[in-house]
């Protein structure tokens, strides 16, 4: 039977598997937001498909002016649907209207990319899953079991019973907690502490400093 990873090489694979997510979809990492949208896919099916659909200007032109036209109706009185400028092609710049200077320094803003496919996600929770499977299996540890091993039994229950519905609430509450603070330890602790961002590294040690004393207060004191 082989051993654990050390836990240099296991930080490593989490950095690669993190920063390799971060270059190929441009966006944050996170587990709980991606078990969230596979969750409810029909509802983020329809919003991609919604997105696509006005990505075009010409589409969106349309959508405008049947959604104005339903609405206030075609008579003469009826406001004109709005125009949609008219749009350079990739790589040349508009000319700034007459009397406003360009600043030199000056780049265009970056507008904010949306949650990754839906089908990214999917596949990114479908990974989890056998890469954890494979390696259970190669290491010769894999077993069906309905605790957390010898320690959980000796100082929780040794109850089947009542040890899957601990483990069941254990999973509501911290599937509540990560719904909660906007994020799991995937999504803060590795990506967004990796981001450097106030929000994430705030949660991180939230977490992280509650499982320290949970677990000291169970291992030392009860």
């Amino acid at each position: 039977m082989s051993t654990y990873w050390p836990w240099w090489a296991g930080a490593v694979g989490l950095a690669l598997v993190t920063i390799n997510y971060t270059l190929t979809t441009d966006r944050s990492f996170g587990v709980s937001s991606a078990w969230d949208r596979v969750l409810h896919w029909r509802r983020e099916r329809r919003l991609e498909q919604m997105e696509e659909e006005f990505t075009d200007d010409q589409a969106l032109a349309e959508a405008l002016a049947a959604a104005t036209a339903e609405h206030f109706g075609t008579g003469a009185g009826a406001p004109t649907a709005p125009q949609v400028p008219h749009q350079m092609p990739y790589g040349e710049s508009q000319p700034p209207p007459p009397g406003v200077e360009q600043a030199a320094d000056e780049t265009p803003s970056v507008t904010s990319t949306g949650p990754a496919p839906l089908v990214t996600q999917a596949a990114l929770l479908v990974s989890i899953f056998l890469g954890g499977l494979i390696a259970a299996f190669t290491s010769g540890r894999f077993q069906l079991r309905y605790d957390m091993g010898p320690g959980f039994r000796d100082l929780v229950t040794a109850d089947p019973v009542t040890m899957v519905v601990l483990l069941f609430l254990g999973g509501v509450l911290v599937g509540f907690g990560t719904r909660l603070a906007g994020g799991c330890s995937s999504g803060h602790g590795l990506s967004g502490c990796g981001r450097l961002r106030p929000v994430s590294i705030v949660a991180t040690a939230v977490f992280f400093g509650t499982a320290v004393g949970v677990s000291f207060l169970l291992w030392k004191v009860i």
